[in-house]
């Protein structure tokens, strides 16, 4: 029989669309108050994978991620989700950029074998989190690279993010080792 177990510390990622640049800057200041200081951040990638967001948000679209110094417990999520919801709404709610959702968020987390998103959509392949959220298990890390599966989002499936979240998944790593040697 097993034992539970603490899970292992994840890290956290963020995923910013928006047509507005400077909506990425005012969005990482405001996360990193309460999630702490940006340790790594991505370039902007063309977001041409969907007119979805397009009458909401604007055109075009860029993507951009950051991810946190401070590692968390898998179990964070869901309350990070909601707290990145709010700030969606008080950014909106702002005025300063003329889209109705100036920027939309995508909190996750980097684990060494996973990339897990947060979601308040339930679906066949999400697990809830509880809080009104769900977990989505969007790409594993097998045989040292990035793997896609049947649901993975189009733009996650990229070479660009894999190699962003292959520095997280270092990073990770570094700060786990760095952890266990005290």
């Amino acid at each position: 029989m097993g034992r539970p177990a603490e899970a292992e510390p994840v890290k956290l990622v963020v995923g910013m669309l928006s047509a507005y640049p400077g909506a990425f800057a005012e969005a990482e200041n405001r996360l990193a108050d309460p999630l702490g200081p940006v340790d790594l951040r991505s370039d902007l990638f063309a977001h041409e994978f969907t007119e979805y967001y397009r009458d909401e948000m604007g055109h075009p679209l860029l993507r951009y991620f950051v991810s946190f110094e401070r590692l968390l417990r898998p179990e964070d999520l869901a309350g990070i989700k909601r707290f990145t919801n709010d700030l969606e709404d008080r950014l909106a709610a702002d005025g300063e950029w003329p889209a109705a959702r100036p920027v939309n968020l995508d909190p996750g987390y980097i684990a060494p074998a996973k990339l897990v998103l947060a979601s308040t959509k339930d679906h066949a392949h999400r697990l809830y989190l509880g809080e009104g959220i769900y977990g989505e298990l969007t790409l594993l890390y097998v045989r040292g690279g990035w793997r896609t599966l049947d649901w993975t989002y189009p733009d996650y499936r990229t070479p660009d993010y894999h190699a962003f979240f292959e520095r997280v998944r270092e990073r990770l790593l570094k700060q786990r080792r760095e952890t266990a040697r005290g």
